[in-house]
Order: C-alpha cells, then structure tokens, then sequence
C-alpha cells in the first residue's frame, strides 16, 4: 500500500472495549500489529472506570481527581486545557462524530440535540461535530459520520467514538457473544475507514475509555474493567517498545 504522510490525528475510542476482547476479537487491528504496521500497547484506565470522567482524562491526561468529574451524573464544560483547546490555540481544524458527553465537556453543556447534534462553528473547541445521544446509534452510522466529516473540513483532529461495545456489555456482560461479537463488527466496520486514512498518510490512535465486567457494569478496580487497548498506526510515533 502506497503510504502518503501527513501529520493530521485521528483518535478512535471503542467505547468499553476491553483488552482481552480486542486481542481475541480484533482481527484487522491485529493483523497490523502481526505485519508491523502498528504497535498495540497495554493501558490501565485512570479511577473510576466510567465514561465521561475517562473522556476528560484521555483528552486532557488529568486524572478524575484532579479534573474533577467523578461519575457520568457531573454535566459541565471542561476546566482543563484539552487536546481540542491546544490544537484550536495553534490555529488548526478540530472535529468529532461521538457521542453527546464530548459536546457538553467542549463545548456547550447541556447538549440540545436540535442546536447541537449538528455543529459547524470555527468559535468552538470541537468545530465541527455530528454527535448522537442514544447507546445504541450504529457503529455503521458513526463511522460513516466520522468520514463525512474528515473528507468535508480535513480537520487536523478528529475524533471518532463508537458507543455499540459498551452498550453491548451493558445488556450482556463482558463474557459474553453479544459483547465479543459487536467487538467483531466494529473491527469490520472500521477496516475499511483505517485502510483510507493510513494510505493518506493519518496518524492513528485506536483505543478505549475502559472495559466491562460481567455484573453488565463497569467502574470498579477489575482487570476486565481498566486494562485496554492502544493502537498506534502511522510513521509520527515512536512506537517504544519499552512503552509496552
């Protein structure tokens, strides 16, 4: 594959995707970590395990304690410099197909879908956004929102968050067909997508906020529950095995 090269960033979160999952069940991830065509990486998530404190750890590497929001209940914008306000500093492009808790943490809290769902405003954080606020909005759909948005605004960051794998593990835990098999589409359906954006040359992150258990829940100290996965792909990173 002729590879261009670009320093543009685009960060996939698989909603509650966990580790083990994502190794057994990954199978195009997988093979790029077999060719060397990308590192995987062991992560363990910050305290507690849930959704909207880890989304403001991920993008702005503080921990729950220190940002703030504790449970998924705190509805307000950041506090924190963020991922989104430093590129929006430097003067480039940002955008996001996620789900509605990235709205209200970057731009305006609370989300009102009929103002918000979609957003076109260079005064923002995330400039540009197609956001959802249902669980169980297809991985389909959101892939193909984040595309949308990458070939109309080129945005130097772009965020993609498929919410499927943890509204999976919600309704059937984390030992599961449901959860492995929803793990197994969104691998399929992101295969395509990642073949596009590696040939341009992007710079690819592919991870995950946190797992699940098999009480269908997540935000305790289990294994299950905070180690994922990180994908890196693209000729920008180091790729430091001793990160491993």
């Amino acid at each position: 594959m002729k590879v261009k090269q670009n320093n543009q960033v685009i960060l996939v979160i698989i909603d509650g995707l966990a580790y083990d999952t994502a190794t057994d069940c990954m199978g195009y991830l997988q093979s790029l970590v077999e060719q060397r065509q990308a590192t995987l990486y062991q992560l363990q998530s910050e305290l507690p395990s849930l959704s909207r404190p880890l989304y403001e750890t991920i993008l702005t590497g503080t921990s729950p304690l220190e940002h703030g929001v504790l449970h998924n209940q705190i509805v307000r914008r950041s506090t924190e410099e963020s991922v989104f306000s430093l590129a929006r500093q430097a003067g480039l492009t940002t955008a996001a197909a996620a789900y509605h808790w990235f709205s209200e943490l970057y731009n305006t809290a609370p989300f009102i879908p009929e103002r918000d769902r979609l957003t076109n405003n260079p005064s923002l954080l995330i400039q540009h956004g197609l956001f959802y606020h249902e669980d169980h909005y297809p991985d389909s759909h959101l892939f193909c929102d984040a595309e949308i948005l990458r070939q109309t605004y080129q945005p130097d960051f772009l965020l993609v968050h498929p919410m499927n794998t943890d509204d999976a593990g919600h309704k059937a835990g984390y030992d599961s067909g449901l959860y492995r098999n929803t793990v197994r589409r969104a691998d399929v359906g992101l295969s395509g997508y990642l073949h596009r954006w590696r040939a341009e040359g992007y710079q690819i992150l592919v991870t995950s906020d946190h797992g699940m258990n098999n009480d269908h829940s997540h935000g305790g100290t289990l294994a299950m529950e905070r180690l994922v996965p990180l994908y890196v792909i693209g000729d920008g990173w180091s790729h430091n095995d001793d990160c491993r």
